[in-house]
């Protein structure tokens, strides 16, 4: 059975998380070399495109090794701080991108804050690093410091670090390293973020985060499966909060 991690990315906006992105499906090869792709892979409408921000959350999904990656992006905006919540529901872990010149930024803060709370486990990857006015030292500091004053445990603040150039295609743990390809996140990612521990014996229950509808596909509801499994074909009833039915269902 493939072995899953979900993951979400906190960034401030224009620090390279959309593109650091499109570089990791490209090196998993889910984008196969010859495919073309459309840059910003994860925004999906005009907005997003157009002014180079996330509004919703979105996900995507790569394969590395054995193991299936899921990757929720997050709003890297003040103004659309109500999607956190249910972002930081979905992953065990996540990673802190930062710029190699600006550090961490004010709007980083407030989601960091709520994913420390939550226990979750973070890797602080510097971005930009090949930048002529970088300064990876004093940076790496300021995270230290903005861990220490969001109250993180012993074990969140022995956080793992890498440094990367999405824009270029690497990453590596040492600066000392060969610059060519960003495996050494992919596997960071195994090591350090946990393995979902869910009842998979247990009747199928789901916590959806978004909805939206596709043309072809109909409604899609992206979210985390909290028990259970599901196939195509299956029975589903969807619930309010309350536990009262609103509509039944089938899997397609």
């Amino acid at each position: 059975m493939t072995k899953l991690r979900n993951i979400a990315i906190i960034a401030h906006v224009d620090h390279g998380k959309t593109t650091l992105v499109d570089t990791l499906l490209q090196q998993s090869g889910t984008f196969k070399d010859h495919q073309v792709v459309t840059e910003r892979a994860m925004d999906s409408n005009d907005l997003e495109r157009e002014r180079g921000i996330t509004i919703l959350a979105k996900c995507t999904s790569l394969m590395w090794k054995d193991t299936r990656i899921n990757i929720v992006d997050t709003p890297g905006h003040a103004d659309f701080g109500g999607e956190v919540e249910r972002i930081l529901s979905m992953v065990d872990g996540v990673i802190l991108l930062v710029d190699a010149a600006e550090g961490p930024m004010p709007q980083t803060k407030f989601v960091l804050a709520k994913a420390l709370k939550l226990g979750l486990k973070p890797i602080v990857l510097i971005n930009k690093i090949d930048r002529s006015d970088e300064r990876h030292e004093e940076v790496l500091d300021e995270c230290f410091e903005l861990f220490l004053n969001l109250d993180a445990t012993d074990e969140q603040l022995d956080f793992k670090v890498v440094y990367a150039s999405g824009r270029n295609g690497w990453a590596v743990m040492n600066l000392k390293d060969e610059r060519k390809d960003v495996h050494c996140l992919f596997d960071l990612v195994l090591e350090h973020v946990p393995e979902p521990n869910k009842d998979k014996n247990a009747p199928f229950s789901m916590l959806a985060t978004t909805l939206e509808a596709d043309p072809y596909l109909g409604r899609i509801l992206t979210g985390r499966i909290e028990t259970g499994t599901l196939s195509v074909n299956t029975a589903v009833k969807v619930l309010h909060g309350n536990g009262e039915v609103v509509e039944s269902e089938r899997i397609t």
